[in-house]
């Protein structure tokens, strides 16, 4: 295990995440073929930011994480195949790479979240056991691998970010507000109206009045300048 987290760009931090991913969705596919690496790290579910990466970048992030030891050739087959040593390299359990995975593949998110978006790689009990994994990812000797976020605001709950890229840029809760900031948004308000629907319906209210609800929040949602998906 390396003395302090190396510093990866977003494409090695890509490549990395992926080939953890797909070892525990897909096992039967890994080690990955550079094709279908450069698929994995390109697909456009599950990722932010989506990459369109070609396989040249990736064939020299894949160079520059072999250097550190994270990633590896494997031999014994007509095609060239690649499998990383993510745990073994970090000093991490597997608990704790699957939610440093899914932090690198989505970006900041919160304990709740995460717990969700794990579930393929690993079932936590509950979001303690989220969280505690995360404080101690945070609180490393060998070198913090994540970092919990300042609040944003109206939010309920604060995010976390992995440093395997180096510090994250810190969100301004004042002024212009970054894409990020405005899709959590953008999503708290559309679960929002979903919580209201039911409310609407268990209250025997008509559909339209649901319906004005949302279209009541589209146009708040206008009106602050927020772009993002429609609601459904």
């Amino acid at each position: 295990m390396s003395d302090s987290p190396p510093i990866l760009s977003l494409l090695e931090t890509r490549v990395l995440g992926t080939l953890v991913e797909k070892q525990r969705t897909v096992p039967d596919t890994y080690p990955l073929s550079l094709n279908t690496l450069a698929a994995g790290c390109n697909q456009k579910t599950s990722r932010h930011p989506v990459l369109e990466a070609g396989e040249p970048e990736i064939l020299l992030a894949l160079e520059n994480l072999k250097e550190l030891g994270l990633v590896s050739e494997v031999s014994g087959s007509r095609v060239v195949r690649f499998a990383h040593n993510f745990e073994k390299v970090l000093g991490v359990p597997t608990q704790a790479s699957a939610l440093l995975t899914v932090l690198i593949l989505r970006g900041p998110q919160t304990a709740g979240e995460l717990r969700l978006n794990c579930e393929r790689l690993h079932k936590f009990a509950d979001i303690s056991a989220v969280e505690a994994f995360l404080e101690e990812l945070a609180a490393r000797s060998a070198g913090a691998l994540a970092i919990e976020l300042p609040r944003l605001p109206g939010a309920r709950e604060n995010r976390w970010a992995h440093l395997l890229s180096g510090q994250p840029a810190i969100e301004s809760g004042s002024g212009g507000r970054g894409a990020a900031s405005s899709a959590q948004e953008i999503d708290e308000l559309r679960s929002r109206v979903a919580v209201l629907e039911a409310e609407a319906q268990a209250a025997g209210l008509a559909d339209g009045a649901a319906a004005h609800l949302r279209r009541l929040v589209a146009v708040a949602r206008e009106a602050s300048g927020h772009g993002g998906r429609p609601f459904h």
